[in-house]
């Protein structure tokens, strides 16, 4: 139909007469890709998207800095709270020290006391014990000195009788013998007395150097009580402070975990809603955008029969253009066939030419019709094509973008847990490491006062030791020989 309508044309002189069909189509095409839109009403949309456009970018822009005031005041939070709880740690463990050194310091003041004590004791014990010794040798040396009085007056009684028996001596010789006698018993009676006045010192000094012994061995075994107690005490309290340091570990430990959960979560909770409201704007944006293609396709669709009605009108003129050229092309024929057809067939031809002129026009508005409606049903047809083609490559555009949003968001979720993860792994190794830090020093601390305890005992053992060696040597040169073995009596210091 086009190149008849074309041939038609070039019969008739349309490709002179200052446009072509196919000129018209293309201007036609044009209007119709870029419909008529007053030019207030473009930029109010305009105006209009922008201020949504930049409305929903300050809203998300807003909601990410107070995503990160909530993280940073969380994190000063967590912080604030760590370090209250490390300062209550480091209280609790200055108490503690406090309290043991307080507790070493009254163990030491009883234990002085109770020395002192046991030295005045063990004075007055001496004292007693010695008075005790010197009042049975008094005892002793009294009842002696009482038998040899006794002693004494019966043998000078028995010497008066034999010589008041013997009548045959003098009795100067008689007083003689007699003072003599008592010479020889005084002087043994003092002979015997000194003997017992030495073996009574010997006794004594040897009971009083063994009893010196019996309280340096009682003072060793104090002090060895005492520094065994001192010990237990250091132990019990280094035990203590072990104890508490693990519970310190742990419950910082749980502190950390904790705060680790709630800043994760958090940031997860925050990371959720940020990719809802990314949503939410994508999906606004997108039916925005679908809202504009469509009120673009319907002001289209409004603005196609004006464009039609315009190209109707001007393929008419064309119509009407060609129908004047035709008619003078007809004229000019009609004058030239008069010119050489005889007068008589004049009528004839006349005839004949308005005939075909006739049925050409008839032929050629017919032709035009059919075009105008062919190319209308074209352009009603191209228009939703077009129309089709733009919302099947705008749904494919929003589905890349939102492929491409959901595509960063798991990017952005995966890489968030995989820093959770490294977080979580890096507090455990902390941990782990802390602990592994505190073992080794409870450890240590443990050798080194098991250390100081075999250390402090042995040395204590050794001077004890040589203070017994030597006051035993001293005791072998004085000639009291070995000590160890001498009892007491009952009443004797125990």
């Amino acid at each position: 139909m086009l190149v008849l309508l074309a041939e038609v044309a070039t019969m008739f002189g349309l490709r002179s007469s200052g446009g072509s069909y196919e000129k018209m189509r293309s201007e036609y095409y044009i209007d119709v890709e870029n419909p008529f839109c007053p030019q207030v009403t473009k930029q109010i949309h305009e105006h209009e998207q922008e201020s949504e456009l930049r409305e929903q970018m300050s809203g998300y822009k807003r909601m990410r800095r107070q995503h990160q005031k909530q993280l940073i005041a969380l994190e000063n939070k967590l912080k604030a709270e760590m370090d209250e709880h490390r300062l209550k740690l480091q209280k609790e463990v200055e108490t503690q020290a406090n309290n043991a050194y307080i507790e070493l310091e009254k163990l030491a003041k009883r234990h002085a006391v109770h020395t002192e004590k046991e030295i005045k004791t063990s004075q007055a014990d001496e004292k007693k014990f010695q008075q005790q010794i010197v009042g049975q040798q008094k005892k002793e040396l009294t009842t002696f000195l009482d038998n040899q009085k006794k002693q004494y007056k019966l043998c000078k009684e028995k010497i008066k009788e034999e010589m008041n028996e013997d009548h045959s001596t003098p009795k100067k010789e008689k007083q003689e013998r007699l003072s003599k006698h008592k010479e020889n018993m005084q002087h043994s009676q003092a002979e015997e007395e000194a003997h017992l006045l030495g073996q009574q010192r010997v006794f004594y000094e040897r009971n009083c150097r063994a009893f010196k012994r019996k309280v340096m061995i009682k003072r060793h075994d104090g002090e060895q009580e005492q520094i065994r107690e001192e010990l237990t005490k250091k132990k019990t309290q280094k035990e203590m402070e072990h104890a508490m340091l693990i519970r310190h570990d742990e419950s910082t430990q749980e502190l950390e975990h904790r705060q680790l959960k709630n800043l994760q979560k958090l940031r997860m909770d925050l990371i959720r809603l940020q990719h809802q409201t990314e949503l939410e704007n994508q999906i606004e944006y997108n039916n925005r955008r679908e809202r504009e293609l469509h009120r673009k396709h319907v002001l289209e669709l409004r603005q196609q029969p004006k464009n039609l009605k315009v190209l109707e009108l001007q393929i008419k003129k064309q119509f009407q253009d060609t129908c004047k050229v035709q008619t003078k092309q007809y004229k000019a024929l009609r004058h030239h066939q008069m010119e050489v057809t005889p007068k008589t067939e004049h009528k004839t031809v006349l005839k004949a030419l308005k005939d075909e002129q006739t049925r050409k026009l008839a032929i050629l508005a017919e032709q035009y019709e059919q075009s105008i409606n062919e190319m209308m049903a074209s352009q009603a047809l191209r228009l939703d094509e077009a129309q089709e083609a733009e919302c099947q490559a705008l749904r494919q555009q929003l589905q890349q973008e939102m492929e491409l949003l959901n595509a960063y968001q798991s990017k952005i979720k995966m890489q968030t847990e995989a820093q959770h993860e490294r977080e979580q792994q890096k507090l455990e190794q902390k941990v782990s490491l802390r602990r592994a830090h505190l073992e080794q020093k409870i450890e240590e601390e443990l050798d080194s006062l098991q250390k100081e305890r075999s250390d402090r005992i042995k040395h204590l053992l050794e001077r004890q030791e040589r203070e017994i060696d030597s006051f035993d040597m001293e005791s072998i040169r004085l000639g009291f020989g070995n000590l160890c073995m001498l009892d007491f009596p009952k009443d004797d210091y125990r």
